[in-house]
């Protein structure tokens, strides 16, 4: 494949090249709007006056425009847009780690700023807590509670929904996407764990939106991303950059293997880099789905010239939704973000996007010109618009060698020449693209320098009012260690097999498990249905949710007495909260598919009903055996077999299912279609078989060999991995 991709422009070319070349400042872009979009436009871009959600008696709502900040600079600029909050995150426990992110002292001034200026500020804590983190984490949540009074907090684990309360936090506790909250009925189930928000995946279309809005209970608000970057696999089922090396996306450190180029017979492309979602007009839509709260803004590794256009551009859609003049202008807006290319992805159910274009980069920016090189060696480009001090600039894309970002030192005339002073090793080849990717125009800065005035003056009353604040002293209280459980073996299968392999499933000790399917529940004998560990999978969508309650309460009614929720929120599928009556006889266990960690989100899912749970397999070997320790529940842990790299519900454009495919460093993958959703694997199983006996003195007794057999085109793997069980997990 050629890496000097074909030059390309946004998916929207609306605006003149010349007025795309020069990036319109702020202040023409508000002078723009004045002339297109009437005095209600202008408003939008030129005050920064946030509006004020209003809730109607029919659950509707004005929404909010929630703005990422990665930095300082960011949050200001979102606010210098007119963003009604931002979310953020602290130096830890963020799913952001590659931000700048803020410490606490900067945090405060912030917040003191966002809620003078009748704004808000969400703290991302969304990532996975391993065994030791709930102490650390419970601290930082008081601090937060003590000093900088946040409105609300944006988790992942389960165990954050105890540990904030625990630990004094009054405000609000927002489920992050990672958290999985697929489907309708599992809105009550968090809002009953004490969630006042949940952040709704990406892959939903906008009528599966429409009936999470209509099951919403009274007391739960939704929020839904209308802009920014698309992860290919569904949130929180993303295992790729954990199992190629210990960089754990449900952590905030994800490498973005997704981005390379693969290969396939052949082919190469880059089959799993997604453009970015960019709803734009269609976000209009969003406006009738009752309790839908928020329109989120993704972006946080961003600077402040994407926040502020993104935020302007959709408070214009969002303050002027039938205004045609205003859309326009929105969308020429957003062509100034310098994002990727845009989709709309599965938004429309009619006609959904794929979300990603395999022959073609996907890296945001615009594309300011290309390497040459002079007969002395010289290595430069001559930009298509004028350059100005304090842009930053990135040389290739992310996974060539060469591949570097760039600041702007002076200002560079249009056609000018710019020299590039880079370490040998990271030469670039003649032809490689440029990318403006972060931009200071005087404007902006200028704003930016005024909001900045304002968190100063409440940076000096902080000091003066002598509210710094020392160390907390916290610790998290669980419920004791449970009993032990006697020791079982599951071979988890896709269906029953026959003979010598099916007799396997009736050993002492062992039992079959069975991924629960209309299929399985056809040719399964009724008599073995209490025999059987049935297991759900670990993503249901809306548009198949009545499907699986018609399954799991049939296998219930038949017989069937233990299952394995693969989501927490899967509780739903059984009854309603509280139905004693409809779960009484039923033994339900967390599968590994619900990221269990620690002991705080062990005691919630006792709290939710679950008699035992099988941990985390990315977890590192020494917070594996540190868990039973502190466990309410009787603990399991798979054992060996192919564990999935991730799931997705996006179509494989590109590449053919049941086929191997390769990535740059030779490494295999398959992939293969269940329902609505694609598996991906890689081409080695996972294989802690000879731990065994440190994890039975550990006090582990549920073992779980996943019995999945790859295509028979896939080459017998050379080796098998431990996971992260040797490295630590950062």
């Amino acid at each position: 494949m050629d890496n000097r991709a074909p030059e390309r422009e946004h998916r929207r070319a609306r605006l003149t090249e010349a007025e795309l070349a020069e990036l319109l400042p702020p202040v023409a872009v508000a002078s723009a709007a004045s002339t297109t979009s009437g005095a209600s436009g202008a408003s939008a871009l030129s005050s920064d006056a946030p509006s004020t959600p209003a809730q109607t008696g029919d659950g509707l709502r004005t929404p909010e425009i929630l703005a990422p900040a990665g930095d300082m600079q960011a949050a200001l600029a979102a606010f210098a847009a007119g963003a009604d909050a931002v979310y953020l995150g602290l130096k830890h426990f963020s799913a952001r780690m590659q931000a700048e992110n803020f410490s606490t002292g900067e945090l405060a001034a912030l917040t003191d700023l966002a809620h003078a200026e009748g704004r808000r500020i969400y703290v991302a804590m969304n990532s996975m807590l391993k065994p030791g983190d709930p102490d650390a984490a419970g601290r930082l949540v008081a601090r937060l509670a003590r000093d900088v009074r946040p409105d609300a907090l944006i988790v992942q684990d389960l165990g954050m929904l105890d540990i904030a309360r625990q630990a004094g936090f009054a405000g609000e506790l927002h489920l992050s996407t990672l958290a999985n909250v697929t489907h309708p009925a599992a809105l009550a189930v968090a809002r009953d764990l004490g969630a006042s928000r949940v952040i709704l995946p990406r892959e939903l279309n906008i009528d599966e939106i429409r009936a999470c809005g209509a099951a919403c209970p009274d007391g739960l608000d939704l929020e839904f991303f209308v802009h920014g970057a698309l992860c290919y696999c569904v949130s929180g089922r993303c295992y790729w950059s954990s199992y190629m090396g210990g960089k754990s996306g449900l952590r905030g450190r994800c490498v973005q293997p997704c981005r390379r180029v693969y290969r396939q017979k052949g082919r190469e492309g880059r089959f799993f880099s997604c453009l970015d979602l960019s709803l734009d007009v269609l976000a209009k839509t969003l406006l009738s789905v009752p309790h839908m709260a928020s329109w989120k803004i993704e972006g946080r590794k961003k600077g402040p010239h994407y926040v502020y256009y993104a935020v302007s551009a959709y408070r214009l859609l969002r303050d002027n939704p039938d205004d045609p003049k205003a859309r326009k202008q929105a969308e020429d807006i957003l062509e100034m973000a310098l994002g990727r290319p845009g989709t709309h992805s599965r938004f429309l159910p009619q006609r959904g996007d794929d979300p990603t274009a395999p022959g073609e980069q996907t890296s945001s920016g615009l594309l300011a010109g290309k390497i040459g090189q002079n007969p002395e060696g010289d290595i430069f480009f001559k930009p298509r618009f004028n350059l100005l001090p304090q842009d930053l600039l990135r040389i290739g894309y992310e996974d060539e060698s060469w591949h570097s970002t760039l600041p702007v030192a002076r200002h560079v005339p249009k056609a000018g020449t710019f020299t590039l002073r880079l370490p040998r090793h990271k030469t670039p080849k003649s032809g490689t693209p440029v990318f403006l990717i972060d931009r200071r125009e005087p404007e902006l800065t200028r704003e930016v320098r005024a909001w900045q005035a304002r968190l100063e003056r409440h940076r000096g009353a902080m000091r003066n009012g002598g509210r710094e604040g020392g160390a907390v002293d916290f610790t998290p209280a669980y419920p004791a260690p449970g009993k032990p459980a006697r020791p079982l073996d599951v071979i988890l299968r896709g269906s029953l097999p026959h003979g010598r392999e099916g007799k396997a499933g009736v050993r002492p000790g062992t039992v079959m498990g069975l991924w629960l399917s209309p299929k399985a529940l056809r040719e399964v004998s009724r008599t073995l249905y209490p025999r059987i560990s049935w297991w759900l999978p670990p993503v249901i969508w809306p548009d198949e949710e009545a499907q699986w309650v018609r399954m799991a309460r049939q296998a219930a009614r038949d017989g069937a007495r233990h299952f394995v929720l693969n989501a927490p929120w899967q509780v739903a599928l059984f009854g309603e909260p509280g139905d004693d009556k409809a779960r009484r006889d039923l033994v339900l266990t967390a599968g590994p598919f619900c990221n269990t960690s620690n002991p705080a989100a062990l005691a919630v899912l006792r709290r939710l009903g679950f008699a035992a749970a099988i941990v985390s397999p990315e977890l590192p070997g020494e917070d594996i055996l540190a868990l039973p320790r502190q466990s309410c529940l009787p603990l399991g842990v798979v054992l060996s077999g192919y564990w999935p790299m991730g799931v997705t519900r996006h179509h494989l454009e590109g590449l053919k299912p049941g086929e191997p495919f390769s990535s740059p460093k030779n490494e295999v993958f398959w992939a293969r279609r269940y329902g609505q959703n694609t598996w991906i694997y890689p081409g080695w199983p996972l294989d802690i078989e000879d731990r065994r006996p440190q994890l039975e003195a550990a006090g582990y007794t549920l073992f779980v060999r996943i019995d999945e057999h790859p295509p028979q085109t896939v080459p017998e793997p050379r080796r098998t991995s431990p996971f992260n069980w040797d490295i630590p997990l950062l």
